[in-house]
């Protein structure tokens, strides 16, 4: 008798048990990670979107704002002027700027020394309305004297404009801009170059 009674506590405790026991439910999926990739590739996605190279380049504006070297750049070499022909286009140039009052005019002699032009004019003009008026008239007037420039002969910015006519090229500078090139110092009487040039014919 004692074993028929021991079955049914058995059962009964482990039917206690079961229910006792934490039945598995919908809401247990979420403690996964399954749910959790799409995030990570969005972030993965972002990162890649942000190309370092490409912020540390410089922009047009930085670009600009850099001034370029006023020195004519050639791919053919130039066909020599007739020394009187020179002495004519450089003798219109000079009145041309003159009339628009164009200050301290210089013309120096390259010849030899400057592999690019026998005849430097430098001049001054302070704002660059007239420096375009100067070049516009520079043009006519060499036109008149039977030089006819080409299209890209003539390169303008705001600070200074190179007009390359051969064996005569001409810069128009604002001030500040002409006291930093300093041209009359790089080919003028007292350049280095022909200092050194001087001393080597004298020896």
């Amino acid at each position: 008798m004692p074993k028929a009674k021991a079955a049914p506590k058995a059962a009964a405790a482990k039917a206690a048990s079961a229910k006792s026991a934490p039945k598995p439910t919908a809401k247990a999926a979420p403690k996964t990670d399954a749910a959790k990739p799409a995030p990570k590739r969005a972030a993965a996605k972002t990162t890649a979107a942000k190309p370092a190279p490409k912020a540390q380049r410089p922009t047009k504006a930085a670009a600009a704002a850099t001034p370029a070297a006023p020195r004519p750049a050639r791919g053919r070499r130039r066909e020599k002027l007739a020394p009187d022909r020179l002495q004519l286009l450089v003798e219109a140039a000079q009145k041309s700027l003159e009339d628009d009052k164009a200050e301290n005019i210089v013309v120096l002699d390259v010849t030899g020394r400057a592999d690019y032009t026998d005849r430097l004019i430098i001049a001054t003009g302070q704002v660059e309305r007239q420096l375009q008026a100067m070049a516009t008239h520079l043009d006519e007037a060499l036109g008149k004297a039977g030089l006819h420039l080409k299209r890209d002969a003539i390169q303008a910015s705001p600070d200074w404009v190179l007009i390359d006519a051969g064996d005569l090229v001409i810069h128009l500078f604002r001030p500040d801009a002409r006291e930093l090139y300093r041209l009359e110092r790089m080919w003028g009487p007292e350049s280095p170059l022909k200092t050194e040039n001087s001393d080597a014919a004298r020896d």
